[in-house]
C-alpha cells in the first residue's frame, strides 16, 4: 500500500495546517469552543467534506491537522451528522440501562445524536432539562454534563447508517489522536533543542534522544494505521475493515497518551504547569480514548479476527 500523499491532498493538509496556525493559536485553543470556532471550520469546509466529493483519507487527513492543533469541540460528531442535521453536534452511543449519559459540549450543541442497535436519534440539546454539568471535566476544554435519563428523540437514520458513523468516528478520532502524537514530538524536540545542561541541550543526551525516537516511531506506526484504515474505509475490497480500524484505534490512542507522556518527561518540571501546551494534549489523550470504543474493546475486537 502506497502511503505517499497526493498532490491534492497534500494542498489539502497545508491548507487545513495554515488554517491553525492562523487561527487556532495556543491561545485560542485555550478559550474553549464556541460558535465562531465551529462558523469558521465550517466555512472552510471541514465537515461537509465528504458531501463536497472528499473522501475519508481526505477527511482523515483533516483531522490529523486539527489534532496536531488540539482544536476542541466535538468535531468529529458535527462532520458525521452533516447533511442530515443542522448545526453544532455533538453525540454519544446510548449508555446501558441505569448508566447515566455523559454528553461533551451540551452547552453549545444544537443537538445530540444517539447512536444504539435501531439506528441514529436526534435530541435537541435544549431538551435535556436533567442534564447536571461537571465542575470539574477530565479535560478543562472538553467540558461534559451527566444526564441520567436521555428523554426520546427523532429517529433520524437506521443501523446500516449508524455502523458506518461508528466506523467513521472510530478512524477520524484515530486521526486526530495521530496529529496529537506528531505535535507532541515536535513540542518535545524543539524544547529539547532550546533546554541547555552543562552547556549543552538536553536533546544531546542519549537518554533524552531515546525517548524522542521512541515518539517518533510511535507516531509514524499510527500514522500508517490510521491512513491504511480510512483507505479500507473507502474501499473495504483492499482489506479486513474492522480490524484495521480497530488496530487504528489501538496505535493511535496508545501514540497521543505516551507521546504526551513523554514530552511531559522532556519538558521536566515546567511541562506540568498551566503555561506550557502539554497538559492538554495529555487530557484529551485520556477522553478520546474513552470515545468510538475504548482500547480494551478495540483490543478483545482485534484479538478475535486474527
Amino acid at each position: 500500500m502506497n502511503f505517499d500523499l497526493s498532490e491534492d491532498q497534500d494542498a489539502l493538509r497545508d491548507g487545513i495546517r495554515s488554517l491553525c496556525e492562523g487561527r487556532f493559536t495556543s491561545e485560542r485553543v485555550r478559550k474553549g469552543f464556541d460558535r465562531a470556532v465551529f462558523d469558521e471550520l465550517a466555512n472552510t469546509g471541514v465537515f461537509s467534506l465528504r458531501a463536497d466529493g472528499f473522501t475519508w483519507a481526505d477527511a482523515a487527513i483533516t483531522f490529523e491537522e486539527l489534532g496536531r492543533a488540539v482544536v476542541p469541540g466535538p468535531l468529529v460528531w458535527s462532520h458525521l451528522g452533516h447533511g442530515l442535521v443542522d448545526g453544532v453536534l455533538t453525540g454519544l452511543t446510548r449508555p446501558a440501562p441505569g448508566v447515566d449519559a455523559i454528553v461533551e459540549h451540551l452547552a453549545t450543541a444544537d443537538a445530540v445524536l444517539v447512536l444504539d442497535e435501531t439506528g441514529i436519534e436526534c435530541i435537541a440539546a435544549d431538551a435535556l432539562t436533567n442534564a447536571t454539568a461537571h465542575d470539574w471535566p477530565l479535560d478543562p476544554l472538553t467540558p461534559v454534563h451527566r444526564v441520567a435519563v436521555l428523554p426520546k428523540g427523532e429517529h433520524v437514520a437506521g443501523p446500516e447508517v449508524a455502523g458506518e458513523w461508528r466506523r467513521g468516528g472510530a478512524v477520524l478520532t484515530s486521526a486526530f489522536q495521530m496529529g496529537m502524537a506528531q505535535a507532541c514530538t515536535e513540542a518535545a524536540t524543539q524544547y529539547s533543542l532550546g533546554r541547555f545542561q552543562f552547556d549543552r541541550p538536553i536533546g544531546s543526551f542519549q537518554a533524552v534522544k531515546h525517548i524522542l525516537a521512541d515518539m517518533v516511531v510511535r507516531a509514524e506506526v499510527a500514522r500508517a494505521a490510521v491512513h491504511a484504515a480510512a483507505v479500507t474505509l473507502d474501499d473495504p475490497e483492499v482489506g479486513d475493515l474492522e480490524r484495521a480500524i480497530s488496530g487504528a484505534r489501538l496505535l493511535a490512542g496508545e501514540a497521543a497518551l505516551k507521546n504526551a507522556k513523554s514530552s511531559l518527561q522532556v519538558h521536566g518540571g515546567v511541562g506540568f504547569t498551566w503555561e506550557y501546551d502539554v497538559h492538554l494534549y495529555l487530557k484529551r489523550a485520556w477522553v478520546l480514548n474513552t470515545t468510538f470504543g475504548t482500547a480494551a474493546e478495540h483490543g478483545d475486537a482485534l484479538a478475535a479476527r486474527l
